[in-house]
């Protein structure tokens, strides 16, 4: 069985980035989220600290972790740990690496490692990975964006929407999933084009208004008769979709992180206020109603950070060429992503119902939570999607 348990590095790794979130990100986090503002300093501190290059080998200036060190499990923690303070770093970090630089770094040439991925590993600048559109997610087959070549250049043109990283004043590179043909079985052959920012005909478009993750960097991308390279074609022809299949596992258990994160705040926040809060001659803490909803969070927490750290160490398992296979690690990650999304949205339900009336006002941080809660049961797979993966896992034939 694969071990997770954390080492002395690794809780040291993870009070650095709790000693950052803490002084840099908090004092300010309630000001930003009301602003909708995206701290770009912050971000760049972030990469400073070295958390955009934790995966990333030494050539581009990452941390050069061999697999025993586990970088994707110092990912992890270095997620939750933001996202204990602010959910929308935690995912800018998450998308950062998970959605940007690690699909250039796994499957992009040599030449385009070293055009961007220094810059994106020092966390300077930002890349973004385009898939969803208004008709088609998880359907590959129902992508509209296309890209065809003409004399040496491919010609894309399409939308893409909900792309986090990908309208900052740092962001240098969004890469886009289109069709580049038709497969023998009539279905789209579908490839990943590398854009780069400012590109003539590529816009993104003004950011969205959400529900929560107001700090985080999203927004619909558009493509007209945007031309690039032939050379920024990412990969194999028309393997877009399957690299992109790939990249969404490591992203499952990276959501989960951040879902653990969420669920250690609501903890942290409902027990000292529950001791704080009098009523009747007493704290409320010391009524069961309130502590035993307490006590549930506290299961949710270690159940969920458990099954995160046990996909997270057999990811790092697998880059040393041991451990589980990729079947099983595919498995854990569903698991622990559908499990600890779902107990974040259910975690931040009881810390503000604890919290009583001060819970629906925005001074108080549960609120924020609150709204942001929602989005990790539908980033990275929802979780009808997760329970459809872990039920062909198990062998049984689920559309």
């Amino acid at each position: 069985m694969t071990q997770f348990e954390l080492s002395r590095e690794h809780e040291e790794f993870r009070r650095t980035v709790r000693d950052f979130a803490d002084a840099t990100i908090r004092p300010h986090v309630a000001e930003w989220d009301k602003a909708h503002h995206f701290p770009t300093d912050v971000v760049q501190k972030m990469g400073e600290l070295g958390l955009f290059g934790l995966t990333a080998p030494e050539e581009f200036g990452g941390a050069g972790l061999d697999a025993e060190d586990g970088p994707f499990t110092s990912l992890c923690l270095a997620i939750e740990e933001l996202g204990r303070v602010d959910q929308s770093l935690g995912v800018t970090l998450e998308a950062g690496v998970g959605l940007g630089i690690n699909p250039i770094l796994t499957y992009g040439t040599d030449e385009q490692k070293k055009t961007w991925l220094p810059d994106l590993v020092a966390g300077q600048r930002l890349a973004g990975f385009g898939l969803t559109e208004p008709g088609a997610g998880s359907d590959a087959g129902a992508t509209k964006t296309k890209a065809e070549l003409d004399n040496g250049e491919w010609v894309v043109n399409g939308g893409k929407q909900f792309i986090t990283n990908s309208g900052s004043e740092i962001t240098s590179v969004v890469t886009v999933t289109a069709r580049t043909g038709t497969r023998e079985d009539g279905r789209p052959e579908i490839s990943t084009i590398i854009v780069p920012s400012g590109t003539p005909g590529f816009v993104a478009e003004p950011a969205y208004d959400k529900l929560g993750w107001h700090i985080s960097d999203t927004h619909p991308l558009s493509f007209v008769d945007c031309r690039v390279p032939e050379s920024n074609l990412l990969g194999e022809k028309g393997r877009g979709y399957a690299q992109f299949l790939a990249t969404l596992d490591d992203g499952r258990v990276a959501i989960a992180a951040l879902a653990v994160g969420l669920i250690q705040a609501c903890v942290d926040l409902t027990v000292e206020y529950s001791l704080d809060r009098q009523t009747m001659g007493g704290p409320i803490g010391r009524k069961q109603g309130v502590a035993f909803q307490i006590a549930d969070l506290e299961v949710m927490l270690h159940a969920s950070r458990l099954l995160t750290y046990r996909a997270a160490a057999m990811k790092d398992a697998m880059m040393g060429g041991r451990g589980p296979s990729m079947k099983e690690f595919k498995q854990a990650a569903s698991v622990a992503k559908l499990y600890a999304s779902e107990s974040a949205v259910t975690a931040t339900r009881i810390a503000t119902q604890v919290f009583g009336g001060y819970g629906f006002m925005e001074e108080y941080p549960v609120a924020r939570f609150y709204r942001d809660a929602k989005i990790l049961e539908i980033g990275e797979g929802t979780s009808e999607v997760q329970r459809m993966l872990i039920a062909r896992g198990l062998g049984l034939p689920v559309e």
